[in-house]
This record gives structure tokens, C-alpha cells and sequence, in this order.
């Protein structure tokens, strides 16, 4: 077989393993959020998927697996994580922040159902829980680096954990909710409503 034909069959194998990955992770979510965490069996996930259990378990291992990848997808889609650690030594702490803006808004818009699938689940499963607890500082830990990035432009009255509680707490996907869900905004409007406000209460006059 010559070197062209098997790096083509290496590829297609890649794509169907990658396929089945997607198949099985869109069957967890759905089930997760239709039947609850606690209520979903590794079987149950591998018939929608149309697969065998030994499948899932070769490919993710466990439930609690499931439920990281499905969140670690939710991250890769609104980028939020590649904005938080970002090193853009070149970029102004204004276009940083509307940069986190951006990608604060695509997660809260896309993230209702991963963050109900998360709540249920922590209160079913104490491993699930500690999983929640870890996403959780796994934000707060973002908002320090992002802070950290930013620092010569912060407010003189400012360190980097004062500017990181800051952030914490604009960005809490409850004020999304409020303004969004609740009081009818366009997500558009909230967007530039929340760079504004970072950049007022954080930087400095001039940045």
C-alpha cells in the first residue's frame, strides 16, 4: 500500500473515531437534560448514540467524563478560555475586553442547558458536584490570568485580584440572564453594555 493510500486511511479513520465521539457526546446532552444526569444510564447514552457500551466507555470512560467533555465543548465553542489565557502582548487592554465581552456573551448564550445539566447533576452525585466546584475556580482562575495580561492598563487603585473579582462578577451568566432573559435585551446591547463597563471600572484614563 503506498504512503498516499494509508495516510487517506489514517485520516478516515480519524474522521469516523471523531464522528462517533461527536454522536456519542450530543447523545449525553441530550439525555442529561431531557432525563437528568442521575437518571441517564451508560446504555441509555450508548442506543441513542447507535452504538455499542463498550464504545462509550472506550472513548470517554465514565458518566462524569461525559459530563467534563460536554462542558470543555461548550468552552471550545464560545472561545472563552482561549481569550481568558491569551498572551497578546501586541493588543490594547481595550480590544482585550471586548474580546472577553464577545466570547462572555457566546457563553452564556449557548451554555442555559450545560449549566442546568451541571446544577442537577451536582446535586445527585458528590462526584459531579466536586466537577462543578472545579469549573468554577477553573473560572476564577481565567479571570486572574486575563487580569494578569492586562495589568499595566488597570486603574492605578487597582491590583490584578481586585481587577479579577471584577471581572468574576460582571461576567456571572446571572447578569446575563437578568439583562437578556429577563429585561428583554438584545444580546448585542448586553455585549457592548459589558465592555463598557469593564473598561470604565478598570482601566485607566489614556488605555
Amino acid at each position: 500500500m503506498s504512503k498516499v493510500k494509508r495516510q487517506t486511511k489514517r485520516t478516515l479513520r480519524q474522521r469516523q473515531a471523531e464522528a462517533t465521539r461527536g454522536l456519542i457526546l450530543s447523545a449525553a446532552q441530550e439525555l442529561f437534560a431531557n432525563r437528568g444526569y442521575a437518571g441517564t444510564t451508560v446504555e441509555a447514552i450508548a442506543d441513542r448514540a447507535g452504538v455499542a457500551v463498550s464504545t462509550v466507555y472506550a472513548v470517554y470512560g465514565s458518566k462524569r467524563s461525559l459530563l467534563r467533555a460536554i462542558r470543555l465543548a461548550w468552552h471550545e465553542r464560545s472561545h472563552i478560555r482561549d481569550v481568558a489565557y491569551s498572551q497578546q502582548d501586541e493588543a490594547e487592554a481595550k480590544d482585550r475586553l471586548d474580546q472577553l465581552a464577545s466570547a462572555t456573551r457566546h457563553q452564556w448564550e449557548t451554555g442555559s442547558e450545560v449549566i442546568a445539566i451541571y446544577t442537577g447533576a451536582a446535586s445527585a452525585d458528590p462526584e459531579a458536584a466536586s466537577e462543578l466546584r472545579e469549573a468554577i475556580e477553573g473560572r476564577r482562575k481565567g479571570m486572574r490570568a486575563f487580569a494578569a495580561s492586562i495589568k499595566p492598563s488597570l486603574r492605578e487603585d487597582l491590583d490584578e485580584e481586585e481587577a479579577a473579582d471584577i471581572l468574576q462578577a460582571l461576567c456571572l451568566p446571572e447578569v446575563f440572564y437578568e439583562l437578556v432573559k429577563h429585561a428583554g435585551w438584545d444580546p448585542d446591547a448586553y455585549q457592548a453594555w459589558l465592555a463598557q463597563v469593564m473598561k470604565r471600572e478598570l482601566l485607566k484614563a489614556g488605555c
